[in-house]
């Protein structure tokens, strides 16, 4: 039991890290309009749910990196099939 604590933390941890990086450059990502997933600003797809709308406000790429970083992941990435 407590291994998994461990790791969940680890993982919040990372979600964290990753969301503080979105927040200091938010102008190198975007929001998809599908699965509200961030990806880099440079994408033409996202490779959550493969839909092609996004919202590149820095403002909205702000509030979900930090809605994102402050909870567990709750979808797949490409990373969970490796």
């Amino acid at each position: 039991m407590k291994e998994k604590y461990v790791e969940e933390s680890k993982q919040m941890e990372k979600r964290a890290k990753k969301a503080a990086e979105i927040v200091a450059k938010p102008q190198l990502y975007k929001v998809c309009e599908g699965c509200e997933s961030i990806v880099m600003a440079k994408a033409v797809t996202c490779p959550s749910c493969h839909g092609y709308r996004f919202d590149d406000a820095p403002q909205r790429v702000i509030d979900q990196a930090i809605l994102l970083g402050s909870r567990p992941a709750t979808t797949l990435s490409h990373e969970d099939f490796q």
